[in-house]
């Protein structure tokens, strides 16, 4: 089949953009508002984008409620900070109460009965239990197009400045296992995937 975005043209269901572009890693975001109050939320439109220095991005559409930047984007700009969590299968449910369009100052940490632990370098707390977290400091924002302007779609860039990895995530020759701590990944519509078996390939040269 062939389809063209910008028609919607596709015949199906639901659009199946989503379900192509897979498995997306989970960016479970954690930050401080200017009040001090935490906020927690999974985007699955997250990923790395450099290693020299070390650069993550996660994209958020607007609040359609008011609109207003989502939580997450609008923190991380006031704040200049955030941090990224590793969803893992063991916090699935946890990562999945977090997505709640819970009202701005709320905090999701509580609601999905989670505890914070403090960070290194930057202010907003991370999420106890999980083995990965990276703490960031925000970069820039970058607006992309949008089919609806009230929805909006924002990148937001940051620079990694301290990363948290757990002990026994790391093998015996000195590696990160990824099977060790099973991070969770966003599929097409409800669906997710775990990482539990991974194959290598050298490069030729």
């Amino acid at each position: 089949m062939f389809y063209e975005p910008d028609k919607k043209n596709h015949g199906l269901p639901r659009d199946p953009f989503k379900s192509l572009v897979v498995p997306r890693p989970i960016g479970w975001i954690s930050t401080l508002d200017e009040d001090g109050r935490p906020n927690l939320a999974p985007y699955s439109f997250f990923n790395a984008v450099a290693s020299d220095p070390p650069c993550v991005m996660f994209a958020a559409g607007l609040r359609p409620e008011a609109p207003a930047f989502k939580d997450s984007h609008g923190n991380a700009e006031k704040t200049g900070e955030f941090v990224v969590n590793m969803a893992t299968y063991d916090l699935r449910n946890e990562m999945n109460i977090s997505s709640a369009g819970l009202p701005a100052g709320q905090n999701e940490f509580e609601a999905a009965g989670l505890e914070m632990l403090p960070s290194s370098m930057v202010k907003p707390p991370r999420v106890k239990g999980s083995p990965v977290h990276l703490e960031c400091k925000y970069l820039q924002t970058v607006k992309m197009p949008s089919w609806d302007p009230e929805r909006g779609n924002y990148v937001i860039f940051g620079r990694v400045v301290g990363i948290h990895i757990a002990d026994e995530v790391i093998n015996e020759k000195g590696f990160v296992d990824v099977t060790r701590f099973r991070p969770i990944s966003r599929l097409g519509y409800m669906e997710y995937a775990v990482v539990n078996e991974v194959f290598v390939m050298n490069r030729p040269d």
